[in-house]
């Protein structure tokens, strides 16, 4: 199998992107980008680090960011499983890219950037749910926002495929078959549920 191992090789294997590709491209939140990405509670967010890169869903029950500004945008760190791949990565590289995903849309809206993460009390308190303040927020410097092409979505049926994770292993499976046994299990699987309701924020 050879490799592409040059861009002109790469690009003439492809046409020309069209004029709507390169135009949509915004440096700072517009209204209509504004509006998508503050419908939006769910998003992937990529990182890379010294051990490589990361992809993170973010999850909230209001929108997944909040906007301090036109080109700043801040997200809460709620709990999760402590591993803090993404968190490290940031720290270290500022690079982030975050997809905003909205049910039933096949569009996704895709911001670059840099992001820093602060333990600052007036910001966290911000985020209050519950009595619980994430434990820091990340504050994401706008580079660029644009639409991704709906293609791989309307491929994929992701809204109107169903639900296809009958067939599919569980965590506890999973886990079990990772640890020969040591950890997961039926019981595992039996429990998340209520111990994930108890440790939301």
């Amino acid at each position: 199998m050879k490799f592409i191992d040059g861009i002109e090789t790469l690009e003439a294997l492809y046409s020309a992107p069209g004029a709507p590709a390169l135009r949509k491209v915004a440096r700072r939140l517009t209204p209509l980008y504004r509006k998508w990405i503050m419908s939006s509670r769910l998003c992937i967010l990529s990182t890379v680090g010294p051990e490589g890169v990361d992809g993170s869903p973010r999850g909230d029950d209001d929108p997944v960011v909040f906007e301090l500004d036109p080109g700043t945008l801040a997200m809460p760190d709620w709990r999760g499983n402590n591993r803090l791949d993404s968190l490290r990565n940031i720290v270290r590289d500022p690079r982030v890219s975050l997809l905003f995903i909205v049910p039933g849309s096949n569009n996704v809206v895709r911001l670059i950037g840099t992001a820093r993460l602060t333990a600052d009390e007036a910001l966290r308190a911000r985020f209050e749910k519950h009595g619980k303040w994430p434990a820091t927020v990340i504050v994401v410097e706008i580079g660029e926002i644009y639409t991704q092409c709906a293609r791989a979505l309307m491929r994929a049926g992701t809204w109107t495929s169903g639900d296809e994770t009958a067939a599919l292993p569980t965590v506890g499976e999973i886990l079990a078959e990772m640890t020969a046994g040591e950890e997961g299990g039926a019981q595992y699987d039996q429990e998340w549920g209520v111990r994930a309701a108890k440790t939301m924020w």
